[in-house]
């Protein structure tokens, strides 16, 4: 078994080393950017929210950008749930950044589970900016 094992990491040496060397320049993109991102969150987010109704509005230019801009931000966050990083802080980025419709949903969810906003809150706090309202 040991000698299996061996023989599958020697096989897969470089694909490990490409991946771990992904998960660490992930991880510190996360800490370097997530605090900036997040301070310039909106106070009243949750608040004054227009939701996306329509599928028609995603091929708005402004809402194209804003997809093809989150859409890395949220896969890197769902890669660090497994990963090293903050993994659901990044995932509430990607998707505040983005526009589709049932977003707004989605971003309450997120924000719900527990410590997402006391983190983001903490954050926020320590960039000298006002606490989310939810």
């Amino acid at each position: 078994m040991l000698k299996q094992l061996t023989f599958w990491f020697d096989q897969y040496e470089s694909a490990l080393a490409w991946i771990g060397t992904v998960s660490v320049l992930m991880f510190i993109f996360s800490l370097l950017m997530l605090p900036w991102l997040l301070s310039k969150i909106p106070v009243d987010y949750f608040k004054c929210h227009k939701p996306v109704t329509t599928w028609k509005m995603l091929l708005l230019p402004r809402n194209l950008l804003r997809n093809l801009l989150g859409l890395p931000v949220l896969i890197a966050g769902i890669i660090m749930l497994v990963l090293p990083g903050q993994g659901l802080l990044t995932v509430f980025l990607g998707l505040a950044i983005m526009q589709f419709p049932g977003k707004y949903a989605l971003e309450r969810w997120v924000i719900s589970r527990r410590g997402v906003l006391t983190t983001i809150n903490w954050i926020r706090g320590k960039a000298g900016v006002a606490n989310l309202e939810f």
